[in-house]
């Protein structure tokens, strides 16, 4: 038995095309051909590839085993010209072949997700290049040309090169786990106090902030690589640290977390801003991109949430409805009651959780962070 031949592309958009709209003489005229044509051209293909696609036996023609089978392959491969084709195009009017990007973690997840879901519409062929890092390592990805524009944080001392506009900020609270010794205190923390227990940090993998610490007010720190491993280690009562609100926010309804009341304030405003290289010249896609992340810092109120968003929001508040109530709710409900009976001075459990304060609505100045050397 001969090989197979080498079939032509129109050859196997003809056979996609008997299959899609139910026959040869629907085929013709969405092919604006003749009803012969498209037979010989099915014929053709069944000599280049020495199988039988079609079974012409019945009125309507149905797809052989090996139709079925290979129908699939040729989808595959018009689809494959299809997407090389729109890729051309898009290249010859300039438009990127990919986007690199690097977000500090401290951002938004769901911002990050719309921005990008939007990206995809707007940009099908562009390929995304996507990192998440901390503190310097942001701004070092776009200074050595790794990543064209990234999200960060505040930086002292920015190189020169680097160029960068205010895209909002994110509140950042002190938590720490309800069992903690910490969570014990009612009213604000003492500084004196707060130093005397391990503070778990995010680390900066790059050394554009060596010899500076943020935020770090304790005297023995953890230093971790990643905010997923920060966040596993509050939970858990090893010590107390700085987190994104909206990151820790269902921990806090669900009493898994508490917010500290500290001498230097319960939340402060981390700002964030897009960077890129000023001596380089972004491309349409790039340039898009950038604009949806400045476009945050104009929007007055909270970006509605989606379908799916809601959906998931109602399952996680079903799911804490279901749920016995946490110890740590059982103990504060059973320091209130202690407080009013004729005996005060008994009320030493867990405070209750404070109130969340309220992000400022802008950031006009430098956070409220601390800087000591190491």
């Amino acid at each position: 038995m001969r090989d197979p031949g080498l079939p032509s592309l129109d050859q196997l958009r003809v056979f996609i095309a008997v299959i899609d709209h139910g026959g040869f003489a629907h085929a013709a005229r969405a092919l604006h051909r003749t009803q012969s044509v498209i037979s010989y051209t099915i014929a053709n293909l069944e000599e280049q590839l020495n199988v039988a696609l079609l079974d012409r036996s019945k009125r309507k023609p149905t797809l052989t085993e090996a139709g079925k089978a290979l129908l699939a392959d040729a989808r595959a491969v018009s689809l494959k010209v299809d997407g090389m084709r729109a890729r051309a195009k898009a290249l010859s009017a300039g438009l990127e072949a990919e986007v690199s990007l690097v977000v500090d973690v401290m951002f938004s997840t769901c911002k990050l997700v719309r921005i990008l879901h939007a990206f995809q519409k707007e940009f099908p062929t562009v390929s995304m290049r996507l990192r998440t890092e901390a503190l310097g390592a942001v701004t070092q990805l776009v200074m050595d040309g790794t990543c064209r524009i990234g999200i960060s944080g505040w930086m002292p001392g920015t190189p020169d090169v680097i160029e960068r506009q205010a895209c909002g900020f994110v509140t950042m609270v002190p938590v720490v786990a309800p069992d903690h010794p910490l969570a014990q205190i009612d009213g604000i923390v003492p500084s004196a106090i707060l130093r005397e227990h391990t503070q778990l940090v995010l680390t900066d993998r790059s050394t554009l902030t060596q010899g500076q610490d943020f935020g770090v007010l304790a005297l023995r720190d953890w230093r971790l690589g990643d905010l997923s491993s920060k966040h596993a280690l509050l939970r858990n009562g090893i010590g107390w640290g700085n987190m994104p609100l909206e990151f820790v926010q269902w921990d806090l309804d669900a009493g898994r977390l508490v917010q500290l009341q500290i001498a230097e304030g319960s939340s402060f405003s981390f700002p964030l801003y897009v960077i890129h290289r000023g001596d380089e010249e972004p491309g349409p896609a790039t340039r898009w991109l950038m604009q949806q992340f400045l476009d945050l810092a104009l929007q007055g109120e909270p970006t509605p949430l989606t379908e799916r968003e809601q959906a998931e929001l109602a399952a996680h508040a079903a799911q804490l409805a279901a749920q016995p109530p946490h110890g740590y709710h059982a103990l504060s409900e059973c320091a209130q009651a202690a407080a009013i009976s004729e005996t005060p001075a008994v009320s030493k459990t867990r405070r209750p959780r404070p109130p969340v304060a309220e992000a400022p609505a802008g950031v006009a100045a430098a956070p409220p962070i601390s800087l000591r050397p190491r």
